[in-house]
């Protein structure tokens, strides 16, 4: 076996710890997760909001220890998280998938 295998229970453990901050209940009790992927080291996981209007902080904590969480998983080469079903979805999507490799280099200004 040339490639270090994801364990997929391990993996299951991991999401199964999330915990709805609001709520105080694991997502995994509240059925939130809809697709957990797992190919090649990569990690996909998608899952819906409790509420369409439920505050963006708390779903971008739960996206975010989602991602954390998964990462450390060991063989997890990659993780990509997706809220669905939020009126802010869009911008909590692009922030917990940002490229980890470091600040923006910012733009250059002209004299």
């Amino acid at each position: 076996m040339s490639a270090e295998q994801v364990d997929v229970r391990e993996v299951q453990r991991t999401v199964s710890k999330v915990v709805d901050p609001e709520i105080g209940m694991p997502i995994v009790e509240m059925n939130l997760i809809d697709k957990l992927d797992i190919k090649d080291g990569q990690v996909d996981v998608e899952y819906h909001a409790t509420t369409q209007f439920c505050p963006p902080v708390f779903a971008l904590k739960i996206s975010q220890d989602l991602k954390d969480g998964l990462t450390q998983v060991k063989g997890v080469k990659s993780v990509r998280v997706v809220v669905t079903g939020h009126y802010f979805a869009d911008a909590i999507n692009r922030q917990v998938n940002k490229s980890a490799a470091g600040p923006e280099t910012p733009p250059t200004q002209q004299a």
